[in-house]
């Protein structure tokens, strides 16, 4: 059976939001339209950005899943990311921390996707 390829997130605005990742990944999109941008991070495997739902992508809604960016090597390099993301005046959900998984930090997009970031497992 095939493994999953396609990760999907709701925005309001998916050029807007594709500025956002573009500049927050530093990585372009591989695919563009005025309502779906998709960016290929890794070889076959998409992320992508959909406003054809953006009605959902309201910062307010409860959100029960999370973009995940694990980083390699140490938990400073996860500070590290922090230190970048911070500086570009991103919005912190969850600051650095200890958690069971190592360590971890959570910021929310402007529509209010969660992004965690931690080391590799």
């Amino acid at each position: 059976m095939p493994a999953p390829n396609l990760f999907l997130i709701y925005v309001r605005d998916a050029e807007a939001a594709a500025a956002f990742y573009s500049g927050l990944l530093e990585i372009k999109p591989a695919f563009t339209s005025p309502a779906y941008v998709a960016f290929e991070v890794a070889p076959g495997v998409l992320f992508a950005l959909w406003s054809r739902h953006g009605e959902h992508a309201v910062p307010a809604a409860p959100r029960t899943c999370e973009v995940g960016l694990m980083v390699p090597r140490s938990g400073s390099s996860v500070d590290e990311v922090y230190a970048r993301w911070a500086a570009r005046g991103v919005h912190v959900v969850e600051e650095p921390h200890d958690d069971v998984f190592g360590r971890t930090f959570m910021i929310a997009d402007p529509d209010g996707n969660l992004i965690r970031v931690s080391p590799v497992d």
